[in-house]
């Protein structure tokens, strides 16, 4: 591999689930297939089969989303390290913040689906159905974003929850309070006031039930030291301790995932290409809103695959 290169992983996050997710990788590596075997007998059910075949109703369901864009990540990653493509940092958006972890060796693989399957169960159990909300909010500075949420809480909970570039910033709360903002961000300039369709309102206060419930799983958890130094969401800070990951993991369920800052401190510690190891673009798409200049490869199935061995070749390629 170029040493010219500094390579981060990103990992993501709920939303990049799709049918069809590892199966190519799983039927071409053993590697890929032995991670979604592990997953099933980590949860008791045929996480494989939800994620090669779906229905697309229960892959949408949140405490099967969040341990299948998890372990369809760790395929594609394990796939990747085969390869002998090996990054200095990682990061993941939310949820793939576990991904990340479970790709530096700081949390067991097992342990890390049956965590994000409570998580997600958590989150949806924190908020009933209908009383929360998501929105997406474009083109508008982060400061407008928030007076926004400010004026339209009315008391209830409206907070900026994605902070995802400079185009993009996901707001959260209650289903009211996102909908005055969402409105209100059209009336002072917004390019589009989206509201998502999500089960729960995450990354708020509203979600601190969940955090409170997840913080013992994770207090139980053994946490390692890492291979790979990594980037947390919450405080957008670079890691490499296994306290300092199990802490922040817990706040993240609260606070806001502070994506753009994330990114934007990678690129200052010198990363030069980014790989989105995982279902979907979304990822990349972000960083071409944060720095045009900088690659975004993909690794989601056998055609990216080859692409992202492809760039790093001639070096790389004496390992495949």
């Amino acid at each position: 591999m170029s040493s010219s290169q500094t390579i981060a992983f990103l990992f993501p996050g709920q939303g990049s689930q799709a049918v069809g997710m590892g199966r190519d990788l799983a039927a071409l590596y053993p590697v890929a297939q032995e991670t979604f075997d592990e997953a099933d007998e980590a949860l008791g059910y045929k996480l494989s089969q939800l994620c090669f075949e779906g229905p697309e109703d229960q892959l949408r369901l949140t405490e099967i989303t969040q341990p299948a864009i998890l372990t369809a990540s760790v395929a594609a990653f394990r796939v990747l390290f085969s390869k002998g493509i090996v990054p200095t940092y990682a990061a993941g958006h939310s949820l793939g913040e576990y991904s990340a972890h479970v790709a530096a060796g700081t949390i067991d693989f097992a342990d890390a689906v049956r965590t994000v399957r409570n998580r997600g169960k958590y989150m949806q159990e924190a908020v009933p159905v209908g009383e929360g909300a998501m929105a997406a909010i474009l083109g508008m500075k982060l400061e407008i974003v928030r007076e926004a949420c400010n004026v339209a809480a009315q008391g209830q909970v409206c907070e900026a929850a994605n902070i995802n570039s400079p185009d993009q910033i996901v707001i959260s709360g209650s289903k009211a309070a996102v909908e005055r903002a969402a409105e209100l961000a059209k009336q002072k300039g917004a390019k589009r006031a989206v509201i998502l369709p999500v089960s729960a309102p995450f990354h708020c206060a509203l979600m601190q039930p969940a955090q409170d419930r997840l913080a013992a799983d994770l207090k139980a958890l053994t946490f390692r030291a890492m291979e790979y130094k990594l980037i947390t969401n919450v405080d957008a800070e670079i890691i490499d301790s296994p306290e300092s990951a199990r802490d922040a993991l817990i706040r993240q369920v609260t606070g806001a995932v502070q994506w753009e800052a994330s990114m934007r401190k990678l690129i200052d510690a010198g990363v030069t290409t980014f790989v989105e190891v995982g279902p979907g673009k979304v990822l990349c798409g972000l960083m071409r809103q944060i720095d045009r200049s900088k690659t975004c490869l993909n690794v989601e199935n056998e055609e990216s695959l080859a692409k992202t061995v492809n760039h790093f070749a001639p070096s790389s390629a004496t390992v495949l």
